[in-house]
């Protein structure tokens, strides 16, 4: 999508270890304008997919799940990283590796919200390693859910996260993909 590829190249920072700084478009600073066009590009890309709910996140994933939900009328629930008191004793946990943070994050969801024979959409920021979209489809797998799609709004395809998600053997769509992000240069996949 080149709308996201040029914002990337002009407000994208290149922060070393593979690390690329979004943040002031995507996350911390949200821009509601490009969130809108990407979840209507995600819409589109998976208008067939027969999904009942899309999953990602907190709180990177939520801009673009929530954008796709509302093109797609899909209802968007997010992993929780920390158990609110008014989640419930029983819930969806696992642990998956965040590469900003340097450590183990729990992502979390409640049973309320993510039931049995849902067929889930998973939309999230980055795809990079695919590690945490792995921590996502297991938490749909414990509820007795299907995964029909995965979408990135941003993939590095120098960690490897799409052969990671090749098991899942699901359409798997990212709207930038980057090559490289050596030399302070950030190079597309074309």
């Amino acid at each position: 999508m080149q709308q996201l590829k040029d914002r990337i190249s002009s407000d994208g920072q290149i922060m070393g270890n593979g690390i690329l700084k979004v943040d002031g478009f995507v996350n911390h600073q949200v821009d509601p304008s490009l969130m809108d066009a990407c979840g209507r590009e995600f819409a589109k890309r998976f208008k067939d997919s027969g999904a009942t709910k899309i999953l990602t996140a907190e709180i990177s994933g939520i801009a673009p799940a929530l954008t796709t939900g509302i093109h797609l009328n899909l209802p968007v629930v997010y992993a929780r990283k920390t158990k609110p008191v008014t989640m419930p004793d029983q819930v969806y946990l696992t642990l998956a590796p965040s590469h900003t943070k340097g450590r183990m994050v729990e992502l979390i969801v409640s049973p309320e919200y993510l039931a049995n024979n849902e067929k889930v959409l998973i939309i999230d920021d980055f795809l990079a390693s695919g590690a945490t979209i792995l921590g996502l489809a297991r938490l749909a797998e414990a509820s007795g859910s299907k995964i029909v799609g995965i979408g990135a709004l941003i993939e590095k395809d120098f960690e490897g996260g799409r052969k990671a998600l090749s098991k899942l053997d699901v359409q798997i769509e990212s709207l930038a993909c980057i090559k490289s992000l050596d030399n302070g240069k950030i190079e597309f996949v074309d």
